[in-house]
């Protein structure tokens, strides 16, 4: 997903590539954009958060670090140095000297601070204040309460975060709180596993013991559709399956004549779009949640798969065909009228086509002549470090993560929220 080359507005450049193009022009004149480009970033230093007593000690060191974590990895600000940082560490507003971090080498124009408490559950008061502007209200006021856990307590950090970057991004959505959905074959199948955004607390979905794929989030979600191999008239094939978040259980979804892959949800989430052999040929299909009445999208003497629909008009979708020879990107309405083809220079053969949020991008992962794949995904798989594994990265290609290790990991799919 991409975002608009506006200050501030990188919370929604979080899972695809950056080489992209305005959709409405899919022939004009390429161009690259990152997070924070040619414009200045405000310089935020997180305090260590307090700790009341010694029983809190953990868990307050655990919150500042994650806060840190997801605030220095947002791309929209300048994050301080705590080696940088006064002696003098506020645990509350009375406390807080502007001097103290708007002088060198601080130069802050942003602080964060707080304190913790922890008994039968843990209270963390957290603020965000403007330390160039004393007379004014904390920018961010807030009290977290819940149970003593490390899981709980990494929630608050991340509803902190985002909390902060909401601020200052004029009302845009943090991606602390979301998730990752990928395949891992660490217990011997390809499964579908999902884990939080920065790699933490990673768990399986799907206990298939065959091979799971291509999983995708619903708008809300609630739901993950992806590619599974189930039999079917005691033949084994490529079929839509589905995993509830709200139940923790598998949902159902019909099965149809030959092989079928590559969901895609509707904006709204009523609808999935899939690439279906149902009549023979691999062809793109329209259908409810449910899998009622498949409606035929697409006519051809090709492969016609990995469509994608816009998310802010649900009106259109861009998907992959091999109908010119190689693998190259079209677009089409929803009903399948109005099927062209993308003018892209320099391209081998494309795959895993994504909307921007904004609904005026797309990108892609795609192959050059060379063989060599340019991959420029905010979140991806890459064997750099020898084994396939998820890494994440800014949109400028900076602070690469590398998210798992176990295994063998691949297909990753970011949540909305």
């Amino acid at each position: 997903m991409l975002s608009s080359f506006k200050r501030f507005n990188f919370i929604s450049i979080i899972a695809v590539a950056l080489l992209c193009a305005p959709f409405a022009t899919p022939a004009q004149e390429w161009f690259k954009t990152g997070t924070g480009l040619g414009v200045d970033k405000p310089r935020l230093a997180v305090a260590d958060f307090a700790p009341r007593a010694d029983s809190a000690k953990n868990h307050s060191q655990l919150f500042t670090q994650v806060v840190r974590d997801d605030l220095q990895f947002s791309g929209i600000l300048d994050f301080v140095s705590p080696s940088f940082y006064p002696q003098e560490k506020p645990s509350q507003p009375s406390e807080l000297r502007n001097i103290s971090w708007t002088d060198p080498p601080a130069n802050a124009n942003l602080v964060a601070f707080g304190n913790l408490t922890e008994s039968n559950e843990v209270a963390i008061q957290a603020w965000l204040f403007d330390v160039r502007n004393p007379s004014a209200q904390p920018v961010v006021a807030k009290v977290y309460r819940g149970a003593p856990t490390d899981a709980q307590v990494r929630r608050f950090a991340h509803q902190f975060a985002d909390e902060i970057i909401s601020k200052l991004s004029a009302g845009l959505p943090g991606i602390a709180g979301t998730q990752i959905a990928f395949v891992s074959s660490r217990t011997g199948t390809k499964e579908i596993w999902v884990m939080d955004y920065d790699g933490a607390n990673q768990r399986p979905l799907t206990t298939l013991h065959s091979i799971a794929l291509t999983p995708r989030w619903s708008p809300d979600a609630s739901r993950i559709a992806f590619t599974c191999f189930q039999p079917m008239n005691r033949i084994t094939s490529a079929q839509i399956c589905m995993y509830s978040m709200d139940t923790g259980k598998p949902v159902s979804f019909p099965k149809f004549k030959g092989s079928s892959s590559s969901p895609s949800w509707s904006p709204d989430g009523s609808q999935i779009i899939f690439s279906s052999s149902m009549q023979g040929n691999p062809e793109l299909y329209v259908s409810d949640v449910s899998g009622g009445r498949p409606k035929r999208l697409t006519i051809s003497n090709s492969a016609n798969t990995s469509a994608t629909w816009n998310p802010k008009t649900g009106q259109t979708v861009v998907f992959v065909s091999d109908r010119g020879g190689v693998p190259q990107l079209y677009s089409m309405n929803v009903d399948g009228t109005s099927v062209s083809k993308f003018d892209l220079p320099d391209m081998g053969y494309v795959i895993d086509p994504a909307w921007a949020p904004n609904g005026q991008m797309i990108a892609f992962s795609w192959r050059r002549p060379s063989g060599n794949y340019d991959i420029r995904h905010i979140v991806f798989e890459s064997t750099r470090g020898g084994s396939r594994q998820i890494w994440s990265m800014l949109a400028d290609g900076t602070q690469p993560h590398q998210l798992t290790s176990a295994g063998h990991n691949e297909s990753p799919n970011w949540s909305t929220k």
